[in-house]
């Protein structure tokens, strides 16, 4: 069985689009998210109702904050999830006298939050939005290997793969204290009889210095990366024309930063 891996979309359609028509011609059986479906971006409906198609799915942090009251934001995160929550709770078409479809999308999208789950075992396989730890909101960084008991506790929750994101920086860490980067492994990594974590990067919002979509895909035990490019002037341009979000939201796209 051949699966996509994303995450962290955080409200980008372009970016979510071009990534999904580039797993369309990868042949996979399975799509997951690792949650932040909304947050930062300009089209949170809009990723919501495509991500709702994929096979599972996990809560992120923003989506959790998208329902309930942000926790730990920066004033730029905060001002932008509420502003989405906003999004969620007015109608798309409100000139439309016949709302009623539009009122069941709305609850669709609220109930499709509600039920995100915090983490996904399948086997050998968990799959997280932040880390085996804390599921929903612990960043794991590729400066942590440095950090040996944080590593070691976190690995000792791991069944043998855990597949994360949250961090938006993609890349793979070993039990022995090892991280590496897509560019390192570029003919896909074999997972082996080892523990390893596989950060998925971000599809909405890349923070590696890689402006591309990121995801990954997993094949008979091999990962692979993947960098897709997308309208990210398009998107920056709509987060602009949005007095509510930062432009930093916007700028930092085109740099992948």
């Amino acid at each position: 069985m051949k699966r996509a891996i994303i995450s962290d979309v955080h409200g980008n359609l372009d970016a979510l689009e071009a990534v999904l028509e580039h797993i369309q011609r990868q042949n996979v059986d399975e799509i997951f998210c690792l949650g932040d479906i909304v947050g930062y971006g300009p089209n949170p409906r809009e990723c919501i109702d495509r991500v709702m198609g994929l096979t599972r799915i996990v809560l992120g942090n923003h989506d959790q904050a998208a329902l309930f009251d942000p926790e730990g934001f920066s004033s730029t995160a905060e001002q932008a999830i509420f502003w989405t929550r906003r999004q969620l709770e007015l109608p798309t078409h409100p000139d439309d006298p016949d709302n009623g479809p539009e009122r069941a999308r709305q609850e669709a999208r609220w109930n499709f939050l509600c039920q995100l789950e915090r983490t996904i075992r399948d086997g050998d396989y968990l799959f997280v939005h932040g880390s085996a730890r804390n599921p929903l909101s612990e960043y794991v960084f590729p400066e942590d290997v440095f950090n040996i008991k944080k590593m070691e506790k976190i690995f000792s929750l791991i069944p043998k793969y855990c597949f994360q994101g949250h961090t938006h920086v993609p890349g793979i860490f070993t039990s022995d204290n090892v991280f590496m980067r897509p560019e390192e492994v570029l003919s896909g990594y074999q997972l082996r009889d080892e523990k390893v974590m596989i950060n998925v990067g971000s599809v909405g919002q890349p923070r590696d210095g890689d402006r591309r979509a990121c995801y990954v895909t997993v094949d008979s035990g091999l990962v692979r990366f993947h960098r897709v490019d997308y309208a990210a002037e398009r998107t920056a341009a709509k987060i602009r024309a949005i007095a509510e979000l930062d432009d930093f939201l916007g700028d930092r796209l085109l740099q992948g930063r």
